[in-house]
């Protein structure tokens, strides 16, 4: 089994339209759950088709650019067992993955209690780097907390005032 560690440097932004579906390469659907959600650290168990990660991510940088990540593939079967361990709110979300310029940018599309909220996210190799935006993205929504999954499974889309 494999794992990855590394900072994570990524935008995050809404989109203005759904065009990205006919441009993605791929989708899948992704259930994760919380064994942490600790601003300082959250512990992530997702379920991504056939296979199972686990994440902890650190505290973001005061603008939401860099975070600390390590991810460790685990099995279907310890993904699923996790899962039920889980704090209250599971995430559900289809994710696509569009190629764009030399970048794949991950747009989730939410379920259940976060129905209606689509978010973008493209990784980056360095803060200030400069990237071309397809149409279709929309506000950015960077260092915002309310849009990290860890938030979202606490405090869902459909409770927010619109």
């Amino acid at each position: 089994m494999s794992f990855i560690f590394m900072t994570e440097i990524e935008r995050k932004f809404l989109t203005q339209s759904d065009a990205f579906k006919t441009e993605a390469s791929r989708s899948f659907r992704i259930k994760q759950g919380f064994l942490n959600t600790d601003p300082e650290r959250t512990v992530r168990v997702r379920l991504k088709g056939q296979q199972g990660f686990i994440t902890v991510k650190g505290k973001s940088s005061e603008d939401g650019l860099l975070r600390f990540e390590w991810e460790k593939e685990i099995s279907k079967t310890e993904a699923e067992s996790l899962l039920l361990l889980c704090e209250r709110g599971v995430i559900d979300k289809m994710r696509y993955e569009v190629p764009y310029g030399n970048h794949i940018v991950e747009v989730d599309e939410f379920f259940g209690d976060n129905v209606g909220l689509v978010v973008a996210e493209i990784e980056l190799n360095h803060p200030t780097e400069i990237f071309k935006k397809p149409q279709w993205l929309g506000e950015e929504v960077t260092g915002q907390v309310k849009y990290y999954n860890a938030q979202l499974s606490k405090e869902p889309y459909n409770t927010w005032k619109k």
